[in-house]
């Protein structure tokens, strides 16, 4: 499985599996969920998220909408109301499905309900995504974890225990592809509360690949989360920041999520690897830029080669600064001249 792939830590070094969330960005429009497919592959985002959901079976018909939701859409509409907006039929998805491998993008969807899993796992999904409001749902966890396909847990909200709970709960199920993501459930999340430290926290307490749901405005956070070591990176998508509905004002639009792509992947280029090769490029300057000895003037067949005759300077085409002592006090078996190089066949054995 791709996914898998990029995981896989060898000595190439693994690319940030980045997600495009579309969520419910396509206000409820399958010609609006294609464009964002479409747009995701013109980013170049590895996979593409919906959300898989009944309505009545996740929301009371007495919730309100979150303060966000209701500065994205003013209507004094319930949350349910809302969601039943923006639901996209089992069949929808089928077809979404069908698109996203036409596309050559991997297809994810967040069950929000045990139904909505049961109908992912039939589709055929490679791996499933729990989003933090589901972090204590054990019968949802318990499920996603039997199919042995690779979940994805996001952990907003919850405190170690939980966390620890929860990996227990898909454990206990036999499932051993985890990945949790560090997320702050605050929309948008203030710079000063995202707490990047978390993904590197997380990862050395459960020793299980980590990642990042970003929630900030903007890009700034994604490349340093990367540079933290994230294995998986998943931005809120829109086509266009001033449609109606919750999320859109809290996301990237195409280019925008394009140039956050890239700032993702030029990290990745800059950190290189926990070793110290040097690379085949770098190789071809150490002539150029390093100094060798060389002799300071010339020098008569049969002189007696002194530490005032020798000199260091660029290139190295000859004996390096640290082999000095093994040419002072040596008699030459040849005429040599100013600023040649210094070489052991110099001299008298």
């Amino acid at each position: 499985m791709k996914f898998k792939k990029n995981l896989k830590m060898k000595r190439k070094r693994n690319k940030v599996f980045i997600i495009a969330e579309a969520g419910i960005n396509h206000n409820g429009s399958m010609q609006l969920a294609k464009k964002l497919i479409d747009k995701a592959v013109f980013a170049g985002a590895n996979a593409i998220k919906f959300q898989t959901f009944k309505s009545d079976n996740v929301i009371s018909k007495y919730a309100k909408k979150l303060k966000y939701q209701q500065e994205g859409n003013r209507d004094k509409e319930s949350q349910l109301k809302m969601l039943k907006n923006s639901e996209l039929s089992y069949s929808n998805f089928k077809t979404l499905f069908k698109y996203c491998k036409k596309k050559k993008i991997i297809f994810l969807s967040t069950p929000k309900d045990l139904e909505s899993a049961k109908f992912l796992n039939r589709l055929g999904v490679s791996m499933f995504k729990i989003g933090s409001g589901d972090i204590l749902n054990h019968q949802l966890l318990r499920y996603v974890g039997s199919t042995n396909k690779h979940v994805i847990l996001s952990t907003g909200m919850a405190n170690l225990a939980e966390i620890k709970n929860s990996l227990r709960v898909l454990s206990n199920s036999k499932k051993r592809n985890i990945s949790l993501l560090h997320c702050v459930s605050l929309y948008p999340t203030p710079l000063k509360l995202i707490n990047l430290n978390k993904i590197k926290f997380l990862k050395k307490k459960f020793k299980i690949n980590c990642g990042f749901s970003d929630h900030t405005l903007g890009d700034a956070a994604a490349p340093i989360a990367a540079a933290f070591g994230a294995n998986i990176i998943e931005k809120h998508f829109t086509l266009n920041k001033k449609l109606k509905g919750p999320d859109h004002k809290l996301s990237l639009e195409p280019k925008s999520f394009k140039n956050y792509v890239k700032k993702i992947r030029d990290v990745e280029a800059c950190l290189g690897f926990e070793d110290k090769v040097i690379s085949k490029e770098e190789s071809e300057n150490i002539v150029r830029f390093r100094r060798g000895l060389v002799y300071l003037r010339t020098l008569k067949k049969n002189h007696i080669l002194k530490k005032n005759d020798i000199g260091i300077k660029r290139p190295l085409l000859g004996l390096k600064p640290k082999d000095i002592n093994l040419v002072i006090g040596k008699k030459l078996k040849k005429n040599v001249f100013e600023d040649y190089p210094i070489k052991l066949k110099d001299f008298h054995v």
